[in-house]
């Protein structure tokens, strides 16, 4: 089922834009075919097509329930910046797996250091493949992708969630024994190429980060945060 997002559905829905072009050219759907649209308060609808014109596409509901397709933890990732554009594939697979939230940030060792200029290029980018993500894998929700900040900033932000998590090729305890059950709103952190400095990870963890280890073996800064999502996914029960 296609899936869409609008920020409200009436009985008859006019969708115009992009995705109007996207039903009408792209997917070549016809009268009579049926979409679903996703709205702000996270209640999906079934909708047929009634009518495709140059105005956009007009759907008529069909039938309407609650989106149950979210985890029950919201996890933010503060992901240090990547180098190329390995940044946007972290983007794309982290909301397949549910993030909530995603913050580029800057550390020590971040071989990308775009300006003010490319930054907000990129991140008008990041949002647009979050919101590709989050249709093709059928979320009640678009993650917020965050404008970049420093680790300095990012660490300041961490009261306000019930766990927060930096991920250290030095060491650290294994996941299970940090998340605690009525942990709903986790902070991941995870490093750059060359990983992080030890006096940021210090910085993390003076503001309440627990340092995470994920296993022997030395991740990719791409690779680690996909695997910090579907650890913390699992040990949340939000794989089953």
């Amino acid at each position: 089922m296609d899936w869409f997002f609008c920020e409200s559905v009436g009985e008859t829905q006019l969708i115009t834009g992009e995705n109007a072009a996207h039903i009408s050219k792209s997917l070549r759907m016809s009268v009579g075919e049926v979409i679903t649209l996703c709205d702000s308060v996270r209640t999906e609808h079934l909708c047929r097509i009634e009518r495709i014109s140059p105005e956009g596409v007009l759907v008529r509901e069909v039938s309407k329930s609650e989106c149950l397709h979210e985890p029950t933890v919201e996890v933010t990732l503060f992901a240090a910046l990547t180098k190329g554009d390995k940044m946007e594939s972290v983007i794309q697979k982290c909301v397949e797996l549910g993030v909530h939230r995603i913050v580029p940030v800057l550390t020590s060792r971040c071989i990308s250091r775009p300006d003010s200029k490319a930054a907000e290029k990129k991140l008008l980018r990041y949002r647009k493949i979050s919101e590709q993500a989050a249709m093709q894998s059928q979320r009640a929700i678009v993650p917020e992708i965050s404008p970049l900040c420093e680790l300095r900033a990012a660490a300041e932000m961490l009261s306000g969630f019930d766990r927060a998590i930096v991920f250290y090729e030095g060491g650290g305890r294994p996941l299970r024994e940090i998340i605690a059950s009525g942990d709903r709103n986790i902070a991941v952190f995870t490093g750059p190429e060359g990983g992080y400095e030890e006096s940021e990870v210090e910085l993390l963890t003076s503001r309440g980060a627990s340092a995470a280890t994920l296993g022997r073996r030395i991740l990719r800064a791409e690779t680690a945060p996909l695997a910090a999502l579907a650890a913390i996914m699992f040990h949340t029960g939000n794989l089953e």
